[in-house]
Parts: C-alpha cells; sequence; structure tokens
C-alpha cells in the first residue's frame, strides 16, 4: 500500500451497525496506521474518526409502512451518497448491514470504479434467494459473520470471507449464572426461566403474553421456579408492567434492559426467534425457542422461507440443538413441556452444551482483525 492515507467510505444504518463499524475502522488503522473515513455512522464511530456526511438515525427505519413514508428522504440521502463517493472515491466503499440501502449504492459505485466490501450478509440461504443476482453485481466481496453463509457465494462466483461474530469475541467461553444473579438481587437457591419475548412493540404484543402464560402453567406446578422478564426499552418496560398486573401471584422479575445478564443467570430461557438466540447459545443456556406472527405475515413469510430451521443455534448445528416452536405450534402446553424439558439435567443437554461451546470456539475468530486482514487482501488484489 502507498504511504498515503487509506481513504474509506462506510455506511452504517442502525446501532448494530456503529458498533461493527467502530472495531472494523479501529482495526484498519491498527493494520494501516493512517485511515481517512466518511459516510453515516453513529457515536462509537465518530470515536474511531468517522466524518458522518448524514444522521444515522435518518437511516434507522423499520416494519414496511415507516420506509415507504421515508422514502424521498432516503432516495435523496443515497443520491447524495453517491455523488459524494462518485466525484472524490474512496480506495474502498464498506456498506454495513442494511442492505436495502446499501446494495443499490454498492452496485452504482462499483460500476463507477469505486472497490467495495459488504458487511453481514443478507439471508439468502434463508428467503429472497434471487437477491444474490444484485449481490454479485455490487460487491467485490461479502465478509461473512457465520460459515454457513459463505457456501451460496462460493456458488455464484462472488468473493466472500468468513470473519466470524463479534459477540462470539466479546463473550467469554464460560459464563457464571451466580455473579450474574448476586448482581441482578436474584435468588441463588431457586430455578431461575428467564423470559425474552423480544425487542419490537409487535413482538412483545404477541409473544409477551403467550411467556407469561406459560410462565404461570410451570409455577403452578413448582414453586421452586422463579423468572425473569427483562424490557427492552422505556416503551416496552411500561407495557410489561402493564401486563404483569394480570399476574399479580407470578413470581417474576420486571427489569430494565441487562438481557445478557438476565440470560447469564438463568437456568434455561424461553426467547423470540432472533439474535438473542444467539446470545443464549454463547452463555451456554439451554432455551426453547418460539415465534408468532399476525397469520397474514405468518402465510406470506412461510411460503417464502428456505430454511429448514429458523433458531440461529440449529441454523448453524445444521440439525435441531433447541427446540423452535412456530406459530401454531407455539402453544402453552407444548412451550410448557419443551421448557421443563430443559430444566432437566440429561446427558442430552450436557452434549447439548458441549455443541454449543464448539460453535463458539468456531465463531471466534477475532471479527475486526479478520475483516481488515479480508479488506487489505482485496485492496492489494486489485493493485496489481
Amino acid at each position: 500500500m502507498s504511504s498515503r492515507p487509506l481513504r474509506i467510505g462506510i455506511l452504517a444504518g442502525e446501532s448494530s451497525g456503529d458498533i461493527l463499524g467502530s472495531h472494523l475502522l479501529r482495526a484498519l488503522r491498527q493494520r494501516f496506521g493512517d485511515v481517512e473515513a466518511r459516510g453515516i455512522g453513529g457515536p462509537l464511530m465518530a470515536e474511531e474518526g468517522l466524518a458522518s456526511l448524514f444522521p444515522m438515525e435518518r437511516l434507522a427505519v423499520m416494519g414496511f409502512v415507516e420506509p415507504l413514508k421515508r422514502l424521498p428522504e432516503l432516495l435523496r440521502i443515497r443520491a447524495a451518497l453517491f455523488r459524494e463517493f462518485r466525484d472524490d472515491p474512496p480506495d474502498v466503499f464498506i456498506g454495513i448491514d442494511s442492505p436495502d440501502f446499501n446494495l443499490h449504492l454498492e452496485q452504482k459505485l462499483r460500476r463507477c470504479g469505486v472497490t467495495t466490501v459488504h458487511l453481514v450478509s443478507p439471508s439468502v440461504w434463508a428467503w429472497r434467494k434471487r437477491r444474490i443476482k444484485k449481490i454479485k453485481r455490487a460487491v467485490d466481496l461479502m465478509l461473512c459473520l457465520f460459515p454457513f453463509e459463505t457456501a451460496i457465494y462460493r456458488d455464484n462466483e462472488i468473493a466472500v470471507a468468513f470473519v466470524g461474530h463479534p459477540l462470539a469475541d466479546e463473550i467469554p467461553l464460560h459464563s457464571d449464572r451466580r455473579v450474574a444473579r448476586v448482581a441482578l438481587g436474584l435468588s441463588r437457591s431457586k430455578q431461575l426461566v428467564a423470559l425474552l419475548p423480544g425487542s419490537r412493540g409487535s413482538e412483545v404484543r404477541m409473544l409477551a403474553p403467550l411467556f407469561l402464560a406459560v410462565a404461570q402453567e410451570m409455577a403452578g406446578g413448582n414453586s421452586d421456579l422463579t423468572f425473569v422478564l427483562p424490557a427492552a426499552s422505556e416503551a416496552r418496560y411500561g407495557e410489561l408492567q402493564t401486563l404483569l398486573t394480570r399476574y399479580p401471584n407470578l413470581p417474576v422479575t420486571l427489569t430494565a434492559g441487562k438481557s445478557r445478564q438476565v440470560m447469564e443467570a438463568a437456568d434455561a430461557v424461553l426467547l423470540a426467534s432472533g439474535t438473542a438466540t444467539l446470545e443464549a447459545m454463547l452463555l451456554k443456556r439451554p432455551m426453547v425457542v418460539a415465534y408468532r406472527m399476525a397469520a397474514i405475515s405468518w402465510a406470506v413469510i412461510s411460503r417464502l422461507l428456505s430454511t429448514t430451521f429458523v433458531a440461529l443455534p440449529n441454523v448453524l448445528a445444521g440439525r435441531e440443538l433447541v427446540p423452535e416452536l412456530l406459530q401454531n405450534s407455539a402453544t402453552v402446553a407444548a412451550l410448557s413441556e419443551a421448557l421443563t424439558k430443559q430444566l432437566s439435567d440429561t446427558a442430552e443437554q450436557a452434549a447439548t452444551l458441549a455443541e454449543f461451546e464448539r460453535i463458539h470456539r468456531d465463531l471466534r475468530l477475532d471479527f475486526s482483525a479478520r475483516s481488515a486482514q479480508a479488506i487489505e487482501a482485496l485492496l492489494q488484489e486489485k493493485a496489481t
């Protein structure tokens, strides 16, 4: 590489991307020395020297309706970013997640000769597989957090690197349940089940009443059983507090946030499908995974899915390591039975926890250093 600074365009559209971007910028600076970065990111990326061209909050939209309402503004921002990087090209443009926004921008920049990298594979292995054609046009290199994601890129002749998962680096191989309980002020002697019905309002409305009904069913026959329920935000805390008035005798503790610490303190976890299942696995906690959504949404999404499993531990293992009960299968009786089994100390459970540790070690690659190394190799290849 030349002695001048490495010039990076980088875009993260939400807080999870800001975390990844900050780690990556730090690793790139360690590898290249002088780095100039501009684009969009949050406060963590700003601390690593990013010159942000637009506030990240303007991109952080979710769902179906909100992006449509904000579409004119989003298109204006994307057009402005394209002009910025077309007229003053960086050595590399890195799009972090936010595939609907980033892939379009990456495709246009790549046509102009800008080297493009995308960090966090869209779930093409699970649904909307046709997106792989757009990805092939958009990226010079895909950085994947999970090993199973690389096959579809290699099959489609797209350069890909498995860089490990940052949570696997962050979470220790062995966690201390007792320390977590002391920190949360929870009983050290009783069995404890963590209930995580999700972070979005729609998830909590659909799953929290179900999870609490499961807790009530299980607590009725076991006075030694207690529950803890972390609220993902202030809004969720208020909703859950109101919901708990229907269960005045249920031994449940409501906490503001601290979901990882809550899982660490638990003997077993009942949780919504999502990234939290990965955290529970890395913490080596037995779990039952559930999900429900509106019937119309389920009718559409279930037809688009092309994967056998939705829970990340099962996807990573390629087999059912943990029970996952979806939609009509997620009943009080079925969840209670599955969770009771997870609370038992059996040889089967020990084998599952050993598999959790194996997967943890496989994902623990030093994500940021591995990503920076892959980007350096790409730039060296482009320079020859």
